[in-house]
């Protein structure tokens, strides 16, 4: 497995992207990237559920997140 790489834009133009690496590490970045974070794929399924939990006590999910996000090599 190559490096894939998932991405999707805020409407206010602010990118949030992963990268899995061929060894399943997953990195997050938030804005311009500079922010980096390492998970594990333990830590990223912890963390998935702790925001998905989170996100959905705020309400219902806006119309621009329900795209098909497609994995890219670059």
């Amino acid at each position: 497995m190559n490096k894939r790489f998932y991405r999707l834009r805020t409407p206010g133009g602010a990118p949030v992207s992963v990268r899995v690496t061929h060894d399943a590490d997953l990195y997050l970045a938030v804005g311009s990237g500079g922010r980096r974070m390492y998970l594990t794929p333990e830590e990223a399924w912890a963390l998935w559920r702790c925001l998905s939990e989170a996100v959905a006590s705020t309400g219902q999910p806006p119309s621009w997140i329900r795209v098909r996000i497609t994995p890219t090599k670059r």
